[in-house]
């Protein structure tokens, strides 16, 4: 149980700049980043942007800045982890103690385990997490750590090949889901379902991109967003030939059960109970 919030995004969520992005809702406003600052308690929420997994951290940055001023924020501050070292010093393990919201980019997932995961930084925000009302915002690789078995990438044109999924340590916010990213446009279905093979006790979560989850009590989880999620469920699998094939193999799982699941739906992962919209609920 953890009081907290998560919110892990497919990626690409619209920052109000349609022309860049390839799945956009009509105006930021109404869009994952709008429920991001309403989940962190409004636009004077002290929310730290984290991109650390990015390439180009300073550019990511200035984008997230940008998106946030558009909603009306007034406290967003960039926190660049370069080094592990950073995840040491006093004036960032300060900041980390009062936000309100932390916002992970994305890029490689690995570079926030390596440089973020078991360090002051990482035990404050665990710590934060399970006791305190913050939110831990993410998208692709900023989504994909969340998990305690972390995807670090793999093949997605030898699909359902032994061997197509990497994985590793995650940052453990949430132990009883894989989450992967820009799911549909990257045709990312059979590392996930290798993944889950792996650890069948885990629900594999495939998130398409400007879709996300809002997760509370580490327990239940919203679809918001544009796209849709894709959830496996391998907790009653009757065949599962993982762990006796050699790499390259194909392989071969029965009864995975699998769910689609769109904006509003609902999700309870401990009764493994799925709430859908109506049909004629009006999209929101």
């Amino acid at each position: 149980m953890a009081t907290g919030i998560l919110i892990p995004i497919g990626g690409n969520e619209d920052k109000g700049n349609s022309e860049h992005e390839q799945y956009t809702l009509e105006y930021v406003e109404d869009g994952i980043l709008s429920r991001v600052v309403k989940e962190s308690g409004g636009p004077k929420a002290l929310i730290i942007v984290i991109p650390t997994a990015s390439s180009i951290p300073e550019e990511v940055g200035e984008n997230y800045l940008s998106a946030f001023d558009k909603l009306g924020c007034t406290n967003v501050h960039v926190m660049d982890i370069r080094e592990r070292e950073d995840s040491e010093l006093p004036e960032n393990i300060a900041l980390i103690k009062k936000a309100d919201c932390l916002m992970f980019s994305g890029g490689n997932q690995s570079k926030i385990t390596r440089k973020i995961g078991n360090t002051s930084i990482h035990d404050i925000i665990s710590d934060r997490y399970t006791n305190d009302n913050l939110v831990i915002a993410g998208t692709s690789a900023g989504a994909m750590c969340m998990s305690k078995e972390m995807i670090t990438g793999g093949s997605s044109t030898e699909s359902f090949i032994k061997g197509a999924v990497g994985m590793a340590d995650g940052m453990n916010f949430i132990p009883n889901l894989i989450i992967d990213s820009h799911f549909i446009k990257r045709g990312r279905f059979g590392r996930l379902a290798e993944a889950v093979a792996k650890y069948p006790k885990h629900f594999g979560v495939g998130l398409a991109e400007d879709t996300g989850l809002v997760i509370k009590d580490c327990n239940t989880f919203e679809v918001i967003g544009s796209g849709m999620v894709i959830l496996f469920d391998a907790t009653k699998l009757k065949h599962n030939n993982e762990k006796v094939l050699q790499k390259g193999t194909p392989m071969s799982l029965v009864n995975l059960k699998t769910h689609v699941l769109a904006n509003g739906d609902r999700f309870n992962i401990k009764k493994k109970k799925i709430k859908v919209l109506p049909i004629d609920a009006p999209f929101v």
